[in-house]
């Protein structure tokens, strides 16, 4: 196959950078500064709240390329993303001049807030449109003030005004740079210095995670007293990650238990089982009750969120269900502002601060992998360390109707739940299974793990073929696990007053909850038993194939050979995960060394020479 990738193009991108981020057409700005542009764009509510419509509502994952050495790749580029990565020098070219001719401002802001790794972002947003100050103000509200705290420096380029045809987001990260083109979604500013640090922490010996965090305070059922755990809720997008992080479980507060929101979506693992939090702020999916979701609910109407997307009628009333115009409605919400009614008075629920510490310091450390489908997938599983490690591996969850309609019912795997790894996905992987296992071994009882599903049971839909394509019928609608359910079974499980068996899919099922009755979510009433042996084979068949993926790409042994004995719940003879035989030269690539960052400081403020159409 041909080399499609130009490293010495990236490098001389890199140092061309250095040299016209101070020009004279970049305004540096503080946080503050950024308001009054922002809201002159802006749609005031009657909370005193803001909010801006985006041409673009959700990220261009499809578009988005890593360039650089094999370690940094994509495993296994689309045929866009090779188009992309082809003309990415072209493109890189064209960045360097629109960064000296364009209007820009500049914001530097900290992700992280402890003593050993807190990256200072460095965002850079041409407001040739007015309306893209908002970018800059929104996501800056989710990051920490700079200082001098230790951490490397990163970049990240938007230029929404680039062409919708050659929308793209190039990541560069030996570089510390992100550049997010033809797209207004300020998702790609958050998740582009995220993907960044979560890169560099897994450089330095720590596992960058897809999760929210919170601490847990509740009453022990068998011990009869309170015991403080730290949880971990992994999930793909729109499966409730947000929401779970941020929930208060209908605990007794008279007892003495409580939930302290940490974090909602990125963090970063230690060996020690401590994790540093990323985010002073959150941006939200805002499809919230307010009888459901009543945390997020009063931080949504306080007149300090920032919307993007979200339907604001014409006399200033926002409607967080009403998804017409988009699904993807967001917010900048304070974490402080998360707060739950106690009589008269609204109460924070929010974590003093935004690290979990170590499991030495608690009574036990719970990894949740949240799930969304809709047949036979019970409501809570309990899982062992090594089947917890499978649910990292596999990240599991589906796509809907209303989502995507041509492939709904069709299972969606993503490793970690994290869209956003740079380079081999086994590696994460295999980190994962060792830091897991360590703190298994050095704390028995007390780490736990369990996979939840957000979504139902009893759905059925129909494929047909017409005129030749593959069209798909709702038949029956899945009956939704309720938000109140759900709570009663996480919060059984933290007190300890669930009942599990041994289940149809190798784990242990829960079977009975104190606090609400699972009777009528029995797949049994809902299918045959011949349905459900599908069903089975099929979720099989996927997770076989998506680990003979992963295992292409370095994946230990010994996950191999869990994922091969959890196979036999469907009943077939061939579980052998079939991995092609390495050449030794290649196996030594795929261990991981570390990588020293290259030095950006901003050295020279000279204009780099020009050669036709290109600078060097």
């Amino acid at each position: 196959m041909e080399n499609i990738y130009r490293e010495e193009e990236y490098q001389r991108f890199a140092d061309n950078l250095k040299v016209v981020l101070d020009g004279p057409n970049i305004r540096h700005c503080k946080l503050k500064q950024l308001r009054k542009p922002s809201f002159e764009t802006g749609i005031r509510t009657k909370h005193g709240a803001w909010g801006w419509r985006s041409a673009v509502s959700s990220r261009v994952a499809p578009k988005t390329v890593y360039l650089g050495n094999e370690k940094v790749r994509l495993p296994k580029p689309t045929e866009t993303q090779q188009s992309i990565i082809k003309n990415a020098p072209e493109e890189l070219h064209k960045v360097i001049h629109l960064m000296r001719s364009l209007p820009f401002v500049h914001i530097r802001r900290r992700i992280g807030n402890n003593p050993e790794y807190n990256p200072i972002c460095n965002l850079y947003v041409s407001v040739a449109d007015r309306k893209n100050y908002r970018l800059a103000l929104m996501w800056g509200e989710t990051m920490f003030e700079p200082s001098k705290k230790p951490g490397p420096e990163f970049i990240m380029i938007h230029i929404p005004e680039e062409h919708h045809l050659r929308q793209q987001v190039l990541v560069l990260p030996e570089y510390n740079i992100n550049i997010a083109l033809g797209t207004d979604y300020m998702g790609e500013d958050k998740k582009g210095f995220l993907r960044q640090a979560m890169w560099c922490a897994d450089e330095k010996g720590m596992l960058g995670l897809h999760s929210g965090t919170k601490m847990v305070t509740v009453w022990d059922a068998k011990d009869n007293r309170l015991k403080r755990y730290g949880v971990f809720m992994f999930g793909l997008t729109a499966t409730g990650k947000s929401t779970w992080s941020c929930h208060q479980l209908g605990l007794d507060i008279k007892r003495g238990e409580k939930t302290e929101v940490s974090q909602d979506d990125i963090v970063f693992l230690h060996k020690d089982g401590s994790a540093y939090g990323s985010e002073a702020n959150f941006f939200v999916k805002t499809d919230v009750d307010k009888n459901l979701q009543e945390a997020m609910y009063w931080a949504l109407v306080d007149k300090t969120a920032l919307y993007e997307n979200v339907m604001i009628d014409a006399y200033g009333n926002p409607d967080f269900l009403d998804e017409r115009l988009c699904a993807n409605g967001r917010a900048v919400i304070r974490k402080d502002k998360l707060r739950v009614k106690r009589g008269r008075k609204l109460v924070r629920i929010d974590s003093s601060s935004v690290n979990l510490p170590s499991l030495s310091e608690l009574d036990g450390l719970i990894f949740a992998f949240i799930t969304r489908r809709n047949t036979i997938m019970p409501f809570s599983q309990k899982l062992t360390p090594e089947q917890g490690v499978l649910a990292y591996l596999w990240g599991e969850s589906t796509h809907s109707m209303a989502s995507q309609p041509a492939r709904a019912g069709e299972s969606v795997r993503i490793v970690g739940t994290d869209p956003f790894i740079v380079g081999s996905q086994a590696v994460k992987v295999n980190r994962f299974y060792n830091i897991i296992m360590e703190l298994v071994e050095k704390y028995p009882g007390k780490v736990h793990f369990y996979q939840y599903n957000t979504g139902g049971v009893g759905e059925i839909i129909e494929t047909s073929e017409i005129n030749g394509k593959k069209v798909k019928r709702m038949v029956r609608k899945a009956t939704r696990v309720p938000i109140d359910v759900m709570a009663a079974i996480q919060r059984g499980d933290l007190r300890g007053t669930n009942k599990y068996a041994e289940g149809r899919l190798g784990t242990l099922e829960i079977k009975s909850c104190i606090d609400t009755s699972l009777d009528e979510y029995n797949p049994e009433k809902w299918y045959s038993k011949e349905q459900i042996h599908l069903y089975i084979k099929d979720l099989v068949e996927g997770r076989k194939e998506y680990t003979e993926f992963i295992a292409n790409q370095g994946l230990d042994q010994e996950i191999i050979d869990q994922a091969e004995k959890s196979f036999a719940i469907a009943g077939v003879k061939k579980t052998k995960v079939f991995v092609p035989e390495i050449p030794e030269a290649k196996k030594e690539k795929q261990i991981p060394k570390p990588y020293r960052l290259p030095d950006l400081k901003w050295e020279t403020k000279s204009r780099p020479r020009r050669l036709g159409n290109r600078y060097i």
